[in-house]
């Protein structure tokens, strides 16, 4: 592939997230897999509910599942991206409420309102920006790709016009020798 066509590819290669927000999510999705550790072993084995332990770590492997669909659409430039993100930030909410609601009182409670207040809430609130701002991103980048894939196109014809310039020229002058 010539210098031109990678030129043009790298021009067309346009995502409509900023390049964190991928890694970002696929961080937070490989995190949260220790934390469901964790809640496996810890939680009460014989709470007032049957399947409580089943209950929350299948909720967060849900999250996780949810965490990791953002990080690919947003990896992908994906218009899908907003729902992800609304899913997840439902998800986030409604995790960071049962967390709070059903932990006794005590240092767990001081633990679960700490995470729902600086973790869990504030992802949230990303992903709520990310859903309402996802659209309007994916137009803007789509205008950028219509431009720079113009502009790459116009230099590819410039380049090759200059090449096909450049192999006539020798033959016009050996003619004009002869």
């Amino acid at each position: 592939m010539g210098t031109a066509a990678r030129r043009h590819a790298r021009a067309t290669q346009v995502r409509p997230l900023p390049r964190w927000v991928a890694p970002t999510f696929a961080v937070l999705a490989l995190l949260t897999l220790p934390w469901i550790g964790y809640l496996g072993l810890t939680l009460p084995r014989h709470p007032m509910t049957v399947h409580y332990r089943a209950a929350w770590v299948g909720f967060d492997l849900g999250l996780v599942a949810l965490l990791a669909l953002t990080a690919v659409h947003a990896y992908r430039g994906h218009r899908q991206v907003g729902l992800a993100a609304s899913a997840t930030a439902a998800t986030l909410v409604v995790d960071a409420w049962f967390d709070v609601v059903t932990t006794p009182a005590g240092p767990d409670l001081t633990l679960s309102v700490l995470l729902a207040a600086l973790v869990e809430l504030p992802l949230a609130a990303l992903c709520v920006w990310i859903a309402r701002h996802g659209d309007r991103m994916v137009e803007r980048r789509l205008r950028q790709l219509a431009v720079r894939a113009e502009l790459a196109a116009a230099r590819a014809e410039t380049a090759r016009r200059g090449a096909t310039g450049a192999r006539r020229r020798p033959t016009r002058a050996r003619n004009r020798w002869r």
